[in-house]
């Protein structure tokens, strides 16, 4: 028996794991967030793919009768092996904590696999689903991750239902198995923590790693979002597959990406009135999107067009800089809002209120994107506004009263605090600035410095622009909830990535502590 101080105990759920000290098995207490979202979406999903599954079951005609075969429904249990529920992969399991979770927490589950290509790892998992007493739900597996689902789609009859991506960085090596192995409504969940990459930091890298240009900007976490979208949307395409998101989050250090992959040739075709090139402001930072076609339907057939650029002028009409080109990025919704608001009906339960430590956050996360404007990709910041133009900072609620009260539809984004969304034109954003200015002047050496700033502020504005004082309309989000993470520890971060020296390519007969997937249960 192991002395305590040869191994750290973690307990997170209803999941007690042990790792032993000496171990450099990677785990990330930060990511608790991002493992209880996902079990509350699978959850969610459990319950919608068992129905989807009873209704195919029922619509199928006994060979003896007319009428169709009447199924009984199965009540979905946690814990409890259910034939007609899911089987999920984790694909770079570690210590196997995320795969024992869900077996304890998500109902419907016909079988979990949980992978890793190190073999200490997978020692340390199968301890794990020993002590959980989770062996009848959970399987371990020793192989490469891209090699797991390749077995799977050439070599199963089935494919997995849901297939879970969380990576030390950049996924995308791992997409075009996961998309393959994934069923017809399977469900692909991606984690992308090299942020620096995807915000803008070094944009030949985002090309080289994701097939797209990143721009630095106020909504670049936003846009590494939408990069990341895109990519996922290129590789179904591929295959005559294309992707609908059901959630996609930028939090902490890291993105997470919910998204159902379904076959459809002709629903490809429409995928590119949804990617759009990016152009960007130099100097003011405004952006504007120019999709890659347009398909619009009428009474008979869908129509595809391209669509004539570049939509700006060599220089910016707002302040005389030049465009940087970036992109392409996903510009469709973010998120399924049906989906969503079952997913927030669910959290807002006594058993999602016990299970989960982050319930807070995960209420004002969610809720916060519930009352995002879904139809307006990107959104400003008002610091990065009003540095712009080296004014005085303005409160949020003013910019949203000048801007409800000129007519327009406004929110904030749950990427970034102090966010902006809104359908005003970028003149009229402007014409809140210069407004704002007229009260909290600009020093002439600033303006002398800046000709981004001299040259806004000269221009007269067209909108008449009124700060309501008094406007104070509280998000719900925002009631006693968490929306923004503060940094919670020192040296916060994505952590060290584990140790995986010891890579090795066997039989499904040499694995002593794997077990192949194929035909398992």
């Amino acid at each position: 028996m192991e002395s305590s101080s040869e191994y750290t105990e973690i307990s997170e759920g209803r999941a007690k794991i042990r790792v032993p000290n000496s171990s450099k098995v990677f785990y990330n207490p930060v990511q608790e967030f991002n493992r209880d979202l996902s079990i509350a979406v699978l959850s969610v999903f459990s319950e919608i793919h068992h129905n989807e599954k009873l209704k195919t079951r029922k619509r199928q005609r006994s060979p003896d009768e007319n009428n169709t075969t009447q199924v009984e429904p199965v009540k979905l249990e946690i814990g409890t092996q259910i034939e007609s529920g899911l089987e999920i992969l984790e694909a770079l399991a570690a210590t196997g904590l995320r795969a024992i979770r869900y077996a304890l927490e998500v109902p419907g589950v016909k079988q979990i696999y949980a992978n890793d290509i190190s073999k200490t790892a997978v020692q340390i998992m199968n301890q794990n689903i020993e002590e959980n007493n989770v062996k009848n739900l959970v399987t371990s597996t020793l192989y490469d991750a891209a090699h797991v689902m390749r077995k799977r789609q050439f070599e199963s009859e089935t494919k997995f239902d849901v297939v879970d991506l969380d990576p030390y960085g950049c996924p995308t090596n791992l997409l075009d198995p996961a998309v393959c192995s994934l069923a017809d409504n399977g469900l692909l969940l991606v984690t992308c923590t090299d942020m620096a990459v995807l915000a803008g930091n070094t944009p030949e890298s985002c090309y080289a790693k994701y097939g797209s240009i990143s721009l630095r900007s106020p909504a670049c976490h936003e846009m590494a979002l939408r990069i990341v979208l895109h990519t996922i949307t290129n590789v179904c395409t591929r295959y005559g597959r294309y992707m609908e998101p059901l959630l996609s989050i930028s939090a902490d250090f890291y993105i997470r990406v919910f998204v159902v992959i379904r076959t459809s040739p002709f629903m490809c075709k429409t995928m590119s009135s949804k990617i759009s090139t990016v152009y960007k402001c130099r100097g003011c930072n405004m952006t504007t999107l120019l999709p890659l076609g347009s398909a619009k339907s009428d009474s008979k057939n869908m129509k595809f067009t391209l669509l004539s650029g570049p939509p700006v002028d060599k220089k910016c009409e707002h302040c005389g800089f030049p465009h940087l080109v970036g992109g392409p990025i996903w510009t469709g919704p973010l998120y399924n809002t049906e989906f969503l608001t079952k997913l927030c009906d669910y959290i807002k339960t006594e058993e999602a209120e016990k299970k989960f430590n982050t319930i807070r956050r995960m209420r004002g996360m969610l809720g916060m994107m519930q009352e995002e404007l879904q139809d307006i990709p990107l959104y400003y910041t008002v610091p990065s506004l009003t540095n712009t133009v080296h004014c005085e900072a303005m409160p949020l609620r003013y910019f949203f009263s000048a801007l409800v009260g000129a007519g327009y539809r406004v929110s904030s984004s749950h990427c970034a605090q102090n966010s902006v969304k809104t359908d005003a034109p970028q003149s009229v954003v402007w014409d809140v600035i210069r407004t704002w200015v007229q009260t909290h002047p600009v020093s002439e050496k600033r303006l002398q410095d800046s000709v981004a700033a001299r040259t806004i502020l000269s221009k007269q504005s067209m909108t008449e622009i009124i700060f309501d004082k008094k406007y104070n309309t509280v998000p719900k989000s925002l009631q006693g909830l968490v929306r923004y993470q503060q940094n919670p520890a020192p040296y916060w971060g994505p952590g060290t990535k584990g140790n995986s020296k010891q890579k090795v390519a066997l039989s499904a007969t040499e694995v002593e502590c794997g077990t192949d997937i194929k035909g398992s249960k």
